[in-house]
């Protein structure tokens, strides 16, 4: 579990240089690195290989696009002797999924989980006024005691081949940035903001982190302007602003928090960051933002791009907001895995509500079964007592890092898990009691229901604070000629919902057709645009039919990567835009519909 998760800020007191570029890069088939030498040489035949990015598809041979096994980076990096007297880290944005880190040949610490990042302490190791060898040992292969869950096959020709239990492709890399950090001994570690409203004035209660007990601690908010408009002293406080400006969905304003340490009157340490005053609850079937129902207009996500892979790209975020702002959109989930701090910062300054959701994917056998899974229950593997501490270490890591953000609105525990079983109950009953404290804003969890995981069939629908149901038919059963079927069945389902005593908000984060862009068919079949369009037609009418429904994002906002397979031609190609970000026909009818939905839609 991470302790230092703040996003890194540069001032008079801290250092942040961004080492992006290329790095030398190397697989390790034989896993023979560590004994050849390499975290005290470096690496005996690299390449270069840009970061942050996948490796993989700059490869032109299938052997290295497929690899799966242990791979290095490596990196010389020059450190000032002005940096002296500070703790100097190295800070990784994600690892996928699993690293070991080493400074002029020296061990400094091991990471597991591909998509949260983490920090090395390299202080005692680090040379000043000179070049010092960072070398990094990764490894992509997937386990079903890890985070996305899957296996690792090999093949008769002794390759390694990863079998994932999830529909997209495993991506590997230093995908997000690494920072080279100094910061002061006594230091801001983590700070705390939760709001509360009382008539026209807003309560911010904070509470500050430092690495040491004995600096004074002074809190100051300031407006767009630069005014203050509070201040508070101590580790803890309370920052009382009157006739606030809220934050509002897709009407973001957002104050800037000062942290300052002082000892001796000597300020020691600074830090600053930009927060929104805004509340959330669930109420009955209603989503709350500032005591105002709300309706989720948007997508699921996924960060993939041409050549990058899963890596961070800004130029690609910025499209993509546009692209969501043009559509009327206001919200989207983080499927299926915590995006880059970047995508947050982006979405609070442009008032996006985010479903933030862990890896936890591919614990459902069944569904991945064409993926190379089993048809059986996940959680009756033994592989579960391991897979949990993994599962809670990164929700969190996941709250730790993200929970300051106006943005999110909601935690998402896992995605399409198998709870037609009863022996899910225990497994989900510990996570919801172990993460119940975790978030001091006391934001509502859940986790997506799988098309198996019905009213009727699921035994875990007692524990979210609402739900969130992916759902198929049109795509995976009762297709094509069928489509009134399976908008019968969908209806049939939705009525039970409606009859029981079940009184919370639900919220369609999947639904969909594969759509090849350019095919056109008169009348439609399936894979042509005119399909996607009938397809989304017929969710909408079902949304608009029960009040309890309070959110519709359709699956996905671009198409994306994934395995080879039989049912998918180059990648999943449900986006409503291609994967270099243009849009289908759908994107257009629902760009309309959008457009006509005001933001409290079912008030």
């Amino acid at each position: 579990m991470e302790k230092e998760l703040l996003y890194p800020v540069m001032n008079q007191y801290r250092f942040d240089q961004k080492l992006d570029g290329l790095w030398d890069f190397q697989f390790d088939e034989a896993a023979q690195g560590d004994a050849q030498g390499w975290p005290e040489n470096g690496l005996s035949a690299a390449i270069q290989m840009p970061v942050p990015a996948s490796f993989n598809d700059f490869f032109t041979d299938k052997a290295s696009r497929e690899y799966t096994g242990d791979f290095w980076y490596a990196k010389r990096v020059f450190v000032l002797s002005t940096l002296k007297g500070r703790t100097i880290a190295l800070r990784f944005g994600a690892a996928t999924h699993r690293a070991v880190v080493y400074v002029n040949g020296q061990e400094i610490r091991r990471h597991e989980g591909g998509f949260l990042p983490f920090t090395a302490d390299i202080t005692a190791e680090v040379k000043f006024d000179q070049e010092n060898l960072v070398v990094v040992k990764l490894n992509n292969e997937l386990h079903r005691d890890a985070l996305p869950a899957g296996d690792t096959t090999v093949l008769k020709n002794g390759k390694k081949m990863a079998k994932p239990f999830f529909d997209f492709y495993n991506y590997s890399g230093l995908n997000r940035s690494v920072h080279l950090l100094a910061l002061p001994q006594d230091r801001v570690t983590d700070y705390t903001v939760t709001t509360s409203l009382v008539g026209q004035t807003a309560h911010v209660a904070y509470r500050v982190t430092t690495s040491q007990a004995t600096a004074q601690v002074t809190v100051t908010l300031q407006d767009v302007d630069g005014t203050v408009v509070a201040t508070g002293h101590g580790r803890q406080g309370d920052l009382v602003v009157d006739q606030p400006h809220l934050w509002n969905v897709r009407a973001a304003y957002l104050y800037t928090l000062h942290i300052q340490l002082t000892t001796a009157d000597q300020v020691v340490d600074e830090y600053h960051d930009q927060i929104g005053l805004r509340t959330v609850k669930i109420e009955g079937h209603q989503i709350l933002v500032n005591g105002k129902p709300v309706y989720l207009k948007g997508f699921g996500r996924h960060e993939d791009s041409i050549y990058a892979g899963r890596a961070f790209d800004l130029n690609v975020e910025k499209r993509d907001f546009e692209l969501m702002k043009w559509m009327g959109a206001n919200s989207f989930r983080t499927s299926h895995y915590p995006y880059d701090e970047e995508v947050y910062r982006f979405a609070d300054r442009e008032g996006f509500l985010i479903i933030d959701e862990v890896p936890a994917v591919g614990f459902k056998m069944a569904a991945a079964s064409f993926l190379g899974g089993l048809d059986q229950s996940f959680f009756d593997g033994d592989w579960t007592t391991a897979l949990y501490q993994k599962h809670l270490d990164q929700i969190t890591d996941m709250i730790h890092r993200d929970k300051n953000h106006p943005s999110v609105l909601a935690w998402s525990l896992l995605n399409e898990p198998d709870t037609s079983s009863k022996s899910a109950v225990p497994y989900f009953e510990k996570l919801f009691h172990d993460t119940k404290d975790l978030d001091p804003d006391q934001r509502p969890r859940t986790f997506t229901l799988n098309e198996d995981d019905t009213f009727e069939t699921s035994y875990c629908k007692q524990f979210p604070d609402f739900y969130l149901l992916n759902r198929y038919p049109g795509w995976y059963h009762k297709w094509g000629y069928e489509i009134s079927d399976g908008e019968a069945g969908l209806r049939a389902e939705l009525d039970q919902w409606q009859a029981s005593d079940i009184d919370k908000p639900v919220v369609f984060s999947e639904f969909g057709a594969d759509t090849e862009p350019g095919l056109h068919k008169l009348p439609s079949v399936m894979w042509s645009e005119e399909y996607q369009i009938e397809l989304l037609q017929m969710f909408d009418r079902v949304f608009d039919s029960y009040d309890f429904i309070r959110g519709e994002q359709p699956w996905n906002l671009a198409d994306f990567q994934t395995v080879e397979g039989n049912m998918r031609v180059n990648g999943n190609k449900k986006g409503l835009f291609t994967r270099d970000r243009q849009p289908k026909a759908a994107a257009f009818y629902l760009r309309q519909r959008w457009h006509q939905i005001h933001n409290d839609f079912k008030n």
